[in-house]
């Protein structure tokens, strides 16, 4: 995460302090004594925060805030104010600043405030720094999320395989998206112009399998959970990988294929087949540091889907979400963005611990907010989609205190 903080204040004593008590802090204080003397610092690039003073000479508070407003409007400044300026810094709050502290302020007050600043400025960077990749990216990059050396690593790895023919294992815990990971080896590879054949591999006959490489011809299949593949049809697909396929097999399972071949569940000759090339998805709670830039994500898309602007999301919220374990993966962090995109419990055991009534009510309320967000924050028309007489649905309105015009866009 970042520490710099831009220190702008006329006093050099005031200045020589708030340094002093932000290197004390582990923050790179960087101070000046003017707006001008501030001004080339200030890049949409900037990687830290803006401690200025409100009352200086010349260009004060208010400009350097309009002026961070236009270079970055994501660009946290936190406002020094006296006494009598509490009532302007209230103002500045409302063109955008990110906080205020009147002087003299404590350097527990100062810094709680000036954490909380580079928390959002570290994520903002975070998330732009994927929407760039996103952007401009191969498949790796634009379909495998995440930040933190494992996930770099991974990308890597499906690079890597994708390159070549051979068959690939892409192992996993549940939720973690496996067969996504299997597709982006399938675009990054020479097959990648191909069709991409996915199926489920319980319950499929040798025929049946015959078949999906004939669809697969010239690009690729997935097994998905190939554990599960029938024993004929395992003696089937590796005579046909023996022989040689039009297709690349790719296979995907969370169970321990190794300990399924070795207890003679699975096929060891067909295991070792498919083994050629492994790709392992490390669990979300390997990389932590990676749940707020996918949580972020998930958060936007949910609140795409449901038509509604995606809602802050508080610090506190992403570190309690890093605290956990996630045994669901991405998976249930997804449910999670959903639920929190629609005013749900963020919790499991939250909501478990609701009575029946309860949950029902919060089930109705996500699906009121999700129908006004659809339908630009216009009651009659989220009533009629959802089919509901308008008294009806005022009155459901009213119950949970949903106002339309916070949906208007």
């Amino acid at each position: 995460m970042t520490n710099r903080v831009l220190v702008v204040d006329d006093d050099a004593a005031v200045r020589a302090a708030l340094g002093q008590t932000l290197e004390l802090a582990d923050c790179d204080a960087i101070t000046v004594g003017s707006f001008v003397a501030a001004k080339d610092l200030i890049t949409p690039d900037f990687d830290g925060v803006i401690l200025s003073d409100m009352r200086m000479p010349g260009r004060d508070g208010f400009h350097l805030l309009r002026y961070v407003r236009e270079v970055d409007g994501d660009l946290p400044v936190i406002l020094l104010t006296g006494e009598g300026d509490i009532p302007m810094a209230v103002q500045a709050m409302g063109e955008g600043a990110f906080d205020f502290l009147e002087k003299p302020c404590a350097s527990v007050d100062l810094m709680a405030v000036v954490r909380r600043a580079l928390k959002t400025r570290a994520l903002v960077r975070e998330n732009r720094a994927l929407k760039s990749r996103l952007e401009s990216g191969d498949p790796a990059a634009r379909m495998i999320f995440g930040t933190s050396p494992q996930t770099e690593e991974l990308r890597a790895r499906a690079r890597g395989v994708a390159a070549t023919g051979a068959e690939v294992l892409v192992t996993g815990a549940p939720g973690g998206g496996i067969s996504k990971v299997a597709e982006v080896i399938h675009l990054m590879s020479p097959r990648g112009q191909g069709a991409f054949v996915k199926r489920p591999a319980a319950g499929l006959t040798p025929d049946g399998f015959a078949d999906l490489c004939r669809q697969a011809a010239g690009g690729s299949l997935y097994l998905d959970e190939i554990a599960a593949l029938p024993s004929e049809t395992q003696y089937a697909m590796l005579e046909a990988l023996e022989q040689g396929l039009e297709a690349r097999v790719l296979v995907g399972s969370v169970a321990d294929l190794a300990e399924e071949a070795a207890q003679g569940r699975f096929l060891p000759d067909l295991f070792y087949r498919l083994d050629v090339m492994r790709v392992r998805i490390p669990a979300l709670s390997e990389r932590p540091e990676d749940i707020p830039v996918l949580f972020s994500h998930y958060v936007a898309q949910a609140a795409e889907q449901a038509g509604i602007a995606a809602p802050d999301i508080p610090q506190e919220h992403l570190a309690a979400l890093m605290a956990q374990d996630w045994p669901g993966n991405a998976r249930s962090l997804m449910s999670a963005a959903m639920r929190f995109v629609l005013g749900m419990p963020e919790e499991a055991a939250q909501s478990a611990e609701l009575g029946l009534a309860e949950q029902l009510a919060q089930v109705e309320r996500s699906l009121l907010i999700a129908a006004l967000g659809r339908q630009n924050g216009h009651a009659s028309a989220a009533a009629k989609a959802l089919k509901l007489p308008r008294k009806t649905f005022y009155d459901k309105l009213a119950r949970y205190g949903i106002r339309p015009e916070d949906y208007r866009r």
